[in-house]
């Protein structure tokens, strides 16, 4: 409930500034967590940056929204969903000026890590604007609206940082977010409610959050130093010390009496199963499409714009496909798609092998993304709707959050385990030979850990009983995380 009743309807001139002005914040968030993979090989030429470097820039952005994202949600019930979002796109956007402006890779990977901050705050608060402010009769619509627009933009997201990257230069990359926040925040501060919910109360779990990003960071730290350190006494201390900070932060959700993350939650046995076949499969995904977009660019030769026009099919397929995929679920039961989608991807991962040197795209590289993105497309939606179902309608917002934040966790891990286990030396990106037999063995490793997703689906996941609620955003492009959702039933 908020402070007013929503009325705005969508064929209003209003209606559209409110939709315009959060696609444009989600947009912000969710093509700059895509758009920065393509742009590596540059970024570590221009700044002189190892593996290690180009590692935290993807993971630093990565760890500080995983570990807050459940907060920012929370701050925006409480103190005001615009003021909130309006606040995390200023940050994203002055954070995003700081990362385009780096003189080097250690301001590069600060000012990552504050953009995820600013993500933290305004990727909740876009889709939390949009039920909350329009009529329930529109509501369904507006959200299709803002699902829809936002997933045109994650999946030209590839191409146009390779447009960039190949043009204006890597910086451009983020310095683009600058003008769309200026555009973004009058129309938001014009045009857009002010709500909040007023059953919001209690002391916000800062202690939770930042146990979880300490502890994340630290394992983060202990993988990606591993291959120029060894078993050195600060990588295993860093280890160490993140693991009991993970448990202490469990004890800690435990007994607050209002935990960011619920531990009641986990008693439903399908919820618990949903999240740890999300572990699995997007652990995958970040370290498929980190790697395979630097293989692209420093084993086939591309350049930038052609690595990200490579990867467009995938999140073409999902733009395109994924309402249709989600129908079929409601039909059929979650199971079998999320069983058979894991194994679609676990395929595509492994045609990768067959890209190296001298490669075709219509014959090697092209049918690993179109299977890639089938495989995709058959489990996101059904993945979404299983987690909204698998609890009371009332918590299922929290619930998405959970199931968000364990997927951007689940990749953080991953790309910065995946060349450790692989093999891959600090200078490994700068040798064609190098990198393409270590990413030899790191694919299999991710159609490993998809498989395992599968196996765990199809021993566990079960068709959700009737008081579950079906995903309202069905377009899905986003390859790092499963959409945010809002409480099932709203619209």
């Amino acid at each position: 409930m908020d402070d007013r009743p929503p009325d705005i309807r969508l064929s209003s001139a209003r209606g559209r500034w409110v939709v315009l002005t959060t696609v444009l914040g989600s947009a912000m968030a969710m093509v700059d967590s895509t758009v920065v993979n393509v742009a590596l090989p540059r970024i570590g030429a221009d700044l002189d940056a190892d593996l290690a470097a180009l590692q935290w820039t993807v993971n630093a952005y990565m760890l500080t929204l995983a570990g807050l994202i459940l907060l920012g949600g929370a701050l925006g019930d409480r103190f005001g969903r615009r003021k909130v979002f309006v606040t995390g796109v200023v940050w994203f956007a002055v954070a995003s000026l700081l990362c385009g402006l780096a003189p080097n890779a250690g301001i590069l990977i600060a000012a990552r890590a504050l953009q995820g901050i600013g993500g933290a705050l305004l990727t909740p608060g876009s889709l939390a604007i949009i039920q909350a402010t329009f009529h329930p009769d529109d509501r369904a619509r507006a959200v299709g609206l803002w699902s829809g627009l936002g997933g045109v933009g994650a999946a030209v997201g590839p191409f146009l940082g390779g447009w960039l990257v190949d043009g204006p230069g890597w910086r451009w990359v983020f310095l683009l977010n600058v003008p769309l926040a200026a555009l973004c925040v009058p129309v938001a501060l014009r045009h857009v409610p002010e709500s909040r919910d007023p059953q919001a109360h209690g002391r916000f779990d800062v202690l939770g959050a930042g146990l979880a990003a300490l502890a994340l960071g630290l394992v983060t730290y202990a993988l990606i130093a591993a291959p120029d350190q060894g078993a050195s006494v600060v990588v295993v201390g860093s280890l160490v010390v993140g693991t009991a900070l993970g448990a202490l932060f469990l004890y800690v959700e435990k007994r607050r009496p209002d935990p960011m993350m619920p531990l009641t939650l986990f008693a439903s046995r399908q919820f618990t199963a949903i999240n740890a076949v999300t572990l699995c499969v997007y652990a995958a995904f970040s370290g498929f499409f980190f790697l395979t977009a630097l293989q692209l660019q420093v084993v086939v030769g591309y350049s930038a714009l052609q690595a990200g026009t490579a990867l467009l099919p995938t999140t073409v397929l999902m733009l395109f496909l994924s309402s249709k995929s989600g129908e079929l679920a409601q039909h059929i039961g979650p199971r079998l798609p999320l069983t058979v989608g894991p194994l679609l991807c676990a395929v595509g991962t492994l045609l990768m092998l067959r890209v190296g040197e001298g490669s075709s795209y219509a014959a090697d590289v092209l049918p690993a993304m179109l299977v890639m993105g089938a495989g995709m497309v058959t489990l996101v939606a059904p993945l979404t709707a299983t987690v909204l179902a698998s609890v009371p309608t009332g918590r299922a917002g929290l619930a998405s959050g959970i199931n968000n934040a364990a997927a951007r966790a689940a990749g953080l891990i991953a790309v910065a385990a995946l060349p450790l286990l692989a093999g891959m030396g600090p200078e490994a990106y700068r040798s064609a030979a190098e990198f393409g037999e270590t990413f030899r063995r790191a694919m299999p490793m991710c159609a490993g850990a998809l498989v395992l997703g599968a196996a765990i689906a199809w021993a566990t996941v079960r068709t959700p009983g009737p008081e579950g609620g079906a995903p309202e955003c069905k377009v899905h492009c986003g390859v790092t995380s499963p959409p945010l959702e809002g409480a099932a039933g709203e619209g």
